[in-house]
């Protein structure tokens, strides 16, 4: 996985704030380029929260996390997009549709090129540990994500799935209990020869 970059005081802060700018850019233009879209203006407020974490003195972490706590009880509590600024996300991560709720555990990583629908919980499971999620990872309406394990890259989860175990790469996975199938389950093979399955 790529795109991990949490909070390092050894990065200057023009390069963080050129970083976190670029981000919110990426993510307007990836939400339908409207500044008043519930995903992008969680994400905005996800990319402040972040960046106010970074902040090199304590009064400036301080006071970013007092305007992250205003904005969170104004917006978040409508939006309902819950994504604290500890979670580590990758390039290019998609709310697909921010119509019902998200919530995401403080201690989740993303990768890159990752979709959210709505109505998804990614978090712990009873117990310490939250999920690490790969590359190019689809997250499928009214699914949860829970507990110490490890999604794949380029996994598949469909809708209405509970997900608890390890996902490896290349996977698609429905239902609750989750079931995990390869990506080309043996029913999709074409036919071995002429006329076979006739």
């Amino acid at each position: 996985m790529t795109g991990r970059s949490g909070p390092s005081w050894a990065v200057k802060p023009q390069e963080r704030s050129r970083r976190v700018l670029q981000a919110l850019r990426e993510d307007y233009i990836r939400h339908g380029r409207s500044l008043t879209e519930p995903a992008f203006v969680s994400l905005a407020i996800y990319r402040f929260g972040r960046w106010g974490l970074s902040r090199r003195y304590a009064v400036s972490r301080w006071l970013a996390n007092k305007v992250y706590g205003l904005l969170k009880l104004l917006i978040l509590n409508v939006t309902k997009v819950w994504i604290p600024p500890q979670v580590t996300i990758g390039s290019d991560f998609h709310i697909i549709h921010a119509e019902g709720s998200l919530s995401i555990h403080p201690d989740v990583v993303i990768g890159d090129r990752c979709g959210v629908m709505h109505n998804v919980t990614i978090g712990t499971n009873m117990g310490p540990g939250a999920p690490i999620i790969g590359d190019d990872v689809f997250i499928g309406v009214n699914s949860t994500v829970l507990g110490r394990i490890r999604i794949g890259d380029r996994v598949r989860i469909g809708a209405n799935t509970a997900v608890s175990t390890n996902v490896p790469s290349d996977s698609i996975v429905i239902g609750s209990p989750a079931k995990i199938y390869p990506r080309l389950p043996i029913f999709a093979k074409k036919p071995a020869g002429p006329g076979a399955g006739a």
